[in-house]
């Protein structure tokens, strides 16, 4: 083994010397990100999540009106804090009526009162390109981690890039990324935000009493401004990351080091084209609802209703990722080009994603019906297919365009 302890697929000492994407030790002398967080973990996603912004509230506030009833008859005589033993022997375990986690329990042990707060629903990215509505809560998830410094409220705009543990390609979000929104996955923020100081210097805004700061740390601005020019800007860095981490050769010729460790970032000789490059894509992933939808044929016109545009469980038309996909018994879309299939996440393609999270799901322990037609319309989904069939397209273009890192 090398001294890293590989004994195959052994990282190199090149990859050592670029400046680290974030690091929380000490032995980092410069790092481009100040804070990074993993993403939200409920432990309980059939309850937090939902495409259904009602069917959601309703979830949370009969959950936590279940938990309220048990504490209350717990602590029923003004007993304080009770064992962890105790609470496991006490609680009705009705998976209809509630999904019990470590956290949970030690909140019902030490009479911890729960409130529904319809304020606390939000936009979150379940899946790659999959947004689902989120109860996003520090007693309901199970952990949040940073989540809240970056998207304190949904008024406050922040990109973030997940990148996932197994060194495939990242993917920019502007809402609360899931844990597993690809793999699992680290996300580095444009931004990270604090409660409002009285007085003081701030950075940026500082609208509903939070400060907005720069995540991208000085001096790996200083050290990027020395090499490249000193109009360079944070901006400019974070879509240079987006940009390198799609880079085919960054990939491919340190896929060892980028299965065992957070990325790093050379300083490649065009900087300009990665974050030229960067930003589109960036624009692209997050902006995929309002791109123009690939002319697909098949594609029902406008005046279709919905009962013949709902989704249950859309399949291909023939062998996987043919050009054809089955969306239900009425709509069949032909004419996919073949660079769609050419953009994956953590082993899927784009499309294979849609494919697995739009169908309507019921899930076996609580009987929680998840529908996606509810998120936006069926109309919704059927134009989706269409629009990321060009995010996929216009991805693997932008991809294939990047030039040699010159490292």
């Amino acid at each position: 083994p090398n001294d890293a302890g590989d004994w195959i697929n052994q990282r190199g000492e090149l990859f050592e010397t670029f400046t680290a994407l974030g690091g929380k030790r000490s032995n980092e002398p410069r790092v481009v990100f100040e804070t990074y967080s993993l993403g939200v973990v409920t432990n309980r996603d059939a309850w937090t999540y939902n495409f259904s912004y009602d069917q959601l509230a309703d979830n949370m506030e009969s959950t936590i009106d279940f938990y309220e009833g048990e504490r209350l008859r717990l602590h029923l005589g003004g007993r304080r804090a009770i064992s962890a033993r105790e609470v496991d022997d006490f609680v009705d375990n009705d998976p209809t009526r509630i999904s019990w986690t470590v956290n949970l329990k030690r909140d019902l042990g030490g009479n911890k009162s729960a409130e529904f707060d319809e304020r606390k629903i939000v936009h979150s990215m379940y899946r790659p390109f999959c947004k689902q509505w989120l109860y996003f809560d520090r007693q309901w998830n199970e952990r949040v981690y940073l989540m809240p410094s970056l998207f304190p409220t949904p008024t406050h705009e922040n990109l973030v890039i997940a990148v996932s543990a197994t060194g495939g390609p990242p993917l920019a979000c502007s809402v609360v990324p899931d844990l597993h929104v690809i793999d699992t996955n680290q996300c580095f923020p444009r931004y990270h935000y604090t409660p409002a100081r009285g007085g003081g210097e701030l950075f940026g805004d500082s609208a509903d009493g939070y400060e907005r700061h720069n995540a991208i740390s000085g001096a790996a601005l200083d050290a990027y401004r020395e090499r490249y020019g000193a109009e360079l800007s944070a901006d400019d860095v974070f879509f240079y990351v987006y940009g390198i981490l799609h880079s085919p050769e960054y990939r491919t010729r340190f896929a060892a080091e980028l299965g065992k460790m957070l990325p790093r970032l050379p300083m490649v000789e065009d900087f300009w084209a990665f974050s030229r490059a960067g930003q589109r894509l960036a624009d692209l992933h997050t902006g995929y609802e309002h791109v123009d939808p690939w002319p697909l044929e098949g594609m029902p016109d406008q005046n279709t209703p919905d009962q013949l545009l709902r989704v249950e469980k859309m399949r291909w038309d023939g062998p996987r990722r043919g050009s054809g996909l089955i969306v239900n018994d009425h709509i069949r879309l032909r004419g996919i080009p073949e660079e769609a299939h050419r953009y994956e996440l953590n082993g899927r393609t784009a499309l294979e994603w849609l494919i697995d999270r739009y169908r309507v799901k019921v899930d076996k322990d609580s009987g929680i019906t998840n529908d996606p037609n509810d998120w936006a319309g069926p109309r919704y989904i059927v134009d989706l297919v269409a629009r990321i069939v060009r995010v996929s397209v216009e991805t693997v273009e932008i991809v294939e365009s990047l030039p040699a890192l010159g490292v």
